[in-house]
C-alpha cells in the first residue's frame, strides 16, 4: 500500500495520511462488529482490540493522530493483520 514511500514522504502527504486512515478506519470498525456478532472469530485475529481502540482514535480523535505513528503501523502490522483476517474467516 505505501509501496516506497518513505515516512518522510509520508509525512508530507495529506491525502495517502487519509487513504491508510481510512483503512485503518474500516478495518478497525469491522472487527468492532465481528467482535460483537461472532467474538469467538474475534478471538482468533490477534490484537483485534488493540486495532479496534485505534480506530476509535482515528475516528475521533484527529487531532492527537501522529502520522509517524500511522506509517509505522502500516509498515509493520497492516500485512500480519491482514493475513490473520484471511486465516480467521
Amino acid at each position: 500500500m505505501l509501496g516506497e514511500m518513505t515516512e518522510g514522504q509520508f509525512v508530507e502527504d495529506r491525502r495517502t495520511q487519509r487513504a491508510i486512515e481510512r483503512s485503518f478506519e474500516i478495518i478497525g470498525e469491522a472487527l468492532s462488529r465481528l467482535a460483537r456478532d461472532f467474538p469467538g472469530i474475534a478471538d482468533r485475529i490477534p490484537e483485534h482490540r488493540r486495532v479496534i481502540d485505534f480506530r476509535n482514535v482515528l475516528a475521533h480523535g484527529y487531532d492527537v493522530v501522529d502520522p509517524r505513528l500511522v506509517y509505522g503501523l502500516a509498515r509493520t502490522r497492516l500485512l500480519a493483520l491482514l493475513a490473520a483476517l484471511r486465516v480467521a474467516r
